[in-house]
């Protein structure tokens, strides 16, 4: 799949998850909601109850070795419906008050009806993506997982 269906599929997906890895390479994966602008994509630390409201380790993780892989897909009993798309990239966290999670937060409520109801108060993930890419079972016929 090349870079642009890779992208425009991820795009449609509504969940991904977030890899980031520790600065001694401890891998940590959660699930984000995001949105996309060219290659540049958003997440927010919102006001979903979390383990820590000020220390969580995607954040730690990303001031420590801001290089992450972000993952989207799709599944369904139907396997020639599969599909799964990644943005491998640089992230860096954006306090609130700054232009650029202005800019995140209002792109997250243009996607979620739920921000728009409650803006995410916490620091903006903004991730650079330097590089798309994905399978798509119907563009495969030889079908490895």
């Amino acid at each position: 799949m090349n870079s642009a269906n890779a992208r425009a599929l991820f795009a449609t997906a509504r969940l991904a998850r977030l890899a980031s890895a520790s600065a001694d390479g401890r891998p940590h994966l959660v699930p984000v909601c995001f949105a996309l602008e060219h290659d540049t994509l958003y997440s927010a630390v919102d006001h979903k109850p979390k383990r820590s409201a000020t220390r969580l380790r995607r954040l730690d993780n990303i001031a420590a070795n801001p290089s992450v892989t972000v993952v989207a897909d799709h599944y369904e009993e139907d396997w020639s419906a599969l599909w799964w798309a990644r943005a491998d990239g640089s992230a860096k966290i954006v306090a609130a008050g700054e232009p650029e999670h202005a800019r995140a937060v209002t792109l997250l409520a243009e996607r979620y009806e739920q921000y728009r109801a409650r803006a995410p108060g916490g620091p903006a993930i903004v991730v650079a993506v330097e590089r798309w890419s994905g399978w798509r079972a119907s563009e495969d016929s030889d079908m490895r997982l």
